[in-house]
C-alpha cells in the first residue's frame, strides 16, 4: 500500500504547490466586482445641437449604446478584427492566438491581436499596462470570471462602451462624435471599420493625428468583415470609395464651452460625469467666428480695433445659437460676451423708446429734436442738423440725442428707463441723471441682445441659455431655463420692432440692411469711439434670431471712427450672409 500511501502524499503537495503558484499569481489581483464599479476621472462632453462634439473636459465618455441602438456592422466590424471566435470560445482561445500568429506573419505586420475580446475587457477593465506572466495569467481568470458572470452581449457592450479609442474618447459613441461628429447610432460602414481598428493601436491609428494610418487600418478591417461575412465585397469597394480623411474639430465654442461648463458647476454641482447637448448651432457659430475674425485682420490695423465679440440668440426661446468672445480664443479665452461691462452707448435707447410706448406714445408721436441744456449737461448730435418736431420712428432711425432725451421723460425718466431695463432682464447699475439717456451705464453684451428679445417676439422676456438637456449616469438631469414671460404690451413690443425696421432701412444702421430679408436693429457708439455696438433681429415669428455685436479694445483705447453704423452694421450682414 505504500504506492497508495506516495499517491495520496503527491496529490497533497502537488495541490499545495499549484495553490502556492495560484495564490502567487492572484495575491495582487483586483477583486471583479469591486473593479467594475470603480470611480473614473470626473469628465465632461458638449454636444452641439446637431450632435457634433464641441469642447470635452477630462476623459470624454459618450452615450452607453445598447446593441439595438447602434448599426449591426459597428460590433461586427469589431468581432471581424478583434475576435472572429467570440461567440464560441469561453473566455480563451487557442485557435484565435493560431490563427492571428498565421494572419500576422502573411501579412509581414501585426494586424490580428491573440487576446479575445474578454481578455482585452479584462486588461482594460481591471489591470495596468505592465507586461509579464503574471498578468498574463491574471487577464485569462478574469476573463474567465467575465464569461461566466456576464452574458456574450452583454460583454460586448462594456467594451464597445469603454474600450480606448484615442484622443481622450472612451467608448464608440464618445469615439465617433470625436473623430466624425456623429453619434455611434448613425456611423456608415467606413466609419464602423475605423472605429474598429482603433483598439489595438488607439495613437497610432487615430484618425485626427494619424489620419493616413487610420485609412489603412480601416481598410484591413474592411476586408475583415468581407471575410467573416458581415459585408459583401460590393459593400467593402463602396465604403473604400466613400472613406475621407476626418476634418480636425475647430477651436469653435470654446468661449460658449466653458459658459456652459460654469454654469453646469454651479446649478449641478452633485454632477461628476457629464454629457450637455447645448444650444448652439455650428452653422451659426462657424459664421459668426470667421467674419468677425477676417473683419478685425481686415479693418484692424487702419481703425485700431482689436477685439470684437458676437452673441446669436433665438429670440423667441433665449437659445444661444453662437457665442464669439473675442477675436481668438487661444490667446484670450476672456469672455467678452458675458463678462465684459461696456457703455452701450444709442443701443440702450429702444430700452426707454419701449417704456414711452408703453406709456401711450406710437411710432408716429412727435418730440422736438432742438438743442436743450439739463443743468451743466448738454447732449449734442454730432453731424445732425434740427428739424424742429420728428416722430420717434425718425428720431430713433436717426439716433438723435436731444430727442432722445425729451423720449426718455415720456418714458417716466431716467427710472421709468432704468425699470423698463430691469423688466427685460438687464441686472446694472445705471446712472441716475439724463446721461442714462446716450446709454452711460454698463452691461454685457449677453444682457443688451437679451433684452432685444421682447422687442421683437411680442413682449416676452426671454433668459438666455446654453442647454437644452444634461446627462449623467446615463440618466437625464433635470434642466429647464425659466419659461418666457410677458413684460411688455403686444402693441407695444410691434410699435418697437416697427421702428428698429426703419433703423436699418433708412437709418443708421442702413450698412446691416440685406434685400430680401426682415432685419431692424440699433446702433450704438460711445464717446471717443471707444465702443460700437450693432444689436440686430432676422426674420420673422418662430424664426426671428437676434444677433449681438459689440467692437473694441480691451483697455478702452480709442478707434478711428467706427461707429455702429460702421463696421459693427457691416459685421452684421457678413454674418447673415455667410448662413444664407
Amino acid at each position: 500500500m505504500w504506492w497508495l500511501r506516495m499517491s495520496v502524499m503527491g496529490l497533497i503537495w502537488g495541490a499545495a504547490f499549484f495553490a502556492a503558484v495560484l495564490l502567487w499569481f492572484t495575491h495582487d489581483m483586483p477583486r471583479p466586482d469591486q473593479a467594475l464599479n470603480h470611480s473614473r476621472r470626473p469628465a465632461a462632453a458638449i454636444l452641439a445641437n446637431d450632435g457634433s462634439l464641441l469642447a470635452t473636459q477630462g476623459d470624454m465618455f459618450g452615450e452607453v449604446l445598447r446593441l439595438r441602438d447602434m448599426p449591426a456592422f459597428l460590433p461586427a466590424a469589431l468581432l471581424s478584427i478583434e475576435d472572429r471566435r467570440f461567440r464560441e470560445h469561453v473566455g480563451l482561445d487557442p485557435f484565435g492566438v493560431a490563427r492571428a500568429v498565421y494572419a500576422n506573419l502573411t501579412a509581414g505586420d501585426v494586424v490580428q491581436g491573440g487576446s479575445t475580446l474578454t481578455q482585452q475587457l479584462a486588461k482594460n477593465l481591471f489591470l495596468s499596462a505592465e507586461r509579464s506572466t503574471r498578468r498574463k495569467v491574471q487577464e485569462a481568470l478574469l476573463a474567465l470570471w467575465l464569461e461566466h458572470r456576464f452574458s456574450k452581449d452583454q460583454l460586448l457592450e462594456i467594451y464597445l462602451n469603454r474600450v480606448y479609442l484615442g484622443g481622450g474618447a472612451y467608448g464608440m459613441d464618445a469615439a465617433a462624435r470625436l473623430f466624425f461628429g456623429v453619434s455611434a447610432r448613425r456611423v456608415t460602414i467606413w466609419q464602423a471599420a475605423m472605429l474598429a481598428g482603433l483598439p489595438q493601436a488607439p495613437s497610432r491609428t487615430n484618425p485626427r493625428t494619424n489620419p493616413e494610418a487610420a485609412m489603412q487600418r480601416a481598410t484591413e478591417v474592411l476586408r475583415a468583415m468581407v471575410e467573416t461575412g458581415a459585408i459583401t465585397d460590393a459593400q467593402r469597394t463602396q465604403a473604400i470609395a466613400e472613406m475621407r480623411l476626418p476634418t480636425r474639430p475647430g477651436s469653435g465654442g470654446g468661449w460658449f464651452a466653458d459658459w456652459v461648463m460654469e454654469t453646469v458647476a454651479t446649478r449641478m454641482p452633485q454632477l461628476t460625469d457629464v454629457m450637455v447637448r447645448a444650444t448652439l448651432d455650428p452653422r451659426w457659430q462657424s459664421a459668426a467666428e470667421t467674419r468677425l475674425r477676417a473683419l478685425i485682420e481686415r479693418e484692424g490695423d487702419r481703425a485700431n480695433v482689436a477685439q470684437g465679440a458676437v452673441v446669436v440668440l433665438d429670440a423667441n426661446s433665449g437659445a444661444v445659437r453662437a457665442m464669439v468672445g473675442g477675436r481668438d480664443y487661444r490667446r484670450s479665452p476672456f469672455n467678452r460676451v458675458t463678462d465684459a461691462r461696456r457703455q452701450p452707448g444709442s443701443s440702450f435707447k429702444p430700452v426707454y423708446y419701449l417704456a414711452a410706448l408703453e406709456r401711450g406714445a406710437s411710432p408716429g408721436s412727435t418730440v422736438s429734436d432742438a438743442p436743450l441744456r439739463r443743468g451743466g449737461w448738454s447732449p449734442g448730435n454730432g453731424r445732425y442738423r434740427s428739424r424742429g418736431e420728428i416722430t420717434l420712428e425718425d428720431a430713433l432711425a436717426a439716433s438723435v440725442n436731444t430727442a432722445a432725451v425729451r423720449v426718455m421723460d415720456l418714458a417716466g425718466g431716467p427710472q421709468g428707463a432704468r425699470a423698463m431695463a430691469t423688466r427685460l432682464g438687464i441686472q446694472a447699475r445705471w446712472p441716475a441723471n439724463g446721461s442714462l439717456a446716450l446709454g452711460t451705464g454698463e452691461l454685457t453684451l449677453l444682457e443688451l441682445a437679451g433684452a432685444y428679445a421682447p422687442m421683437v417676439n411680442g413682449g416676452r422676456r426671454v433668459v438666455p441659455h446654453g442647454i437644452r438637456q444634461v446627462v449623467s449616469d446615463g440618466r437625464t438631469q433635470p434642466y429647464a431655463p425659466p419659461a418666457p414671460e410677458q413684460v411688455v404690451g403686444g402693441e407695444s413690443a410691434a410699435g418697437m420692432r416697427r421702428m428698429l425696421q426703419a433703423v436699418v432701412a433708412r437709418g443708421s444702421g442702413r450698412a446691416a440692411n440685406f434685400p430680401g430679408l426682415v432685419i431692424g436693429g440699433k446702433t450704438g457708439t460711445t464717446q471717443d469711439f471707444k465702443d460700437a455696438w450693432f444689436i440686430g433681429f432676422l426674420g420673422s415669428g418662430e424664426n426671428t434670431v437676434i444677433i449681438g455685436i459689440w467692437l473694441g479694445n480691451d483697455h478702452g483705447e480709442p478707434m478711428e471712427e467706427v461707429m455702429g453704423g460702421t463696421l459693427p452694421a457691416r459685421l452684421f450682414r457678413e454674418i447673415v450672409e455667410a448662413t444664407r
